[in-house]
């Protein structure tokens, strides 16, 4: 397993900083931490105990979301359509990032 790469994307800015769109890109780390690094006129990176932790701090209630980059090599979950992540890419983008295998289509 490898870093998963994402960035933050905010639809609307209620603070009146960062602006929308892209707003930062990070990476979560294998043991779940998260480095983030900000985009704008006064850039900066910090590091994070672990994703959920940046949300609650910077999702502003749902108007900012995760869009997973390199989300073809997601692990998948046994049992699971989507993962969390994939959940935030669809809110994001309005698609689906995984398709089930034609093997668990017809089952």
């Amino acid at each position: 397993m490898k870093p998963q790469t994402f960035e933050l994307v905010r639809y609307a800015d209620i603070s009146g900083v960062s602006g929308t769109g892209v707003v930062a890109e990070g990476c979560v780390f294998t043991d779940g931490s998260v480095a983030l690094r900000w985009h704008g006129a006064n850039p900066s990176t910090a590091v994070w105990p672990d994703l959920d932790s940046i949300l609650a701090v910077h999702g502003h209630h749902g108007a900012t979301v995760v869009r997973w980059l390199d989300v073809s090599e997601m692990e998948t979950v046994p049992g699971t359509d989507l993962l969390p992540g994939e959940v935030a890419h669809i809110l994001a983008t309005g698609r689906r990032t995984h398709h089930k295998s034609p093997a668990a289509a017809s089952a």
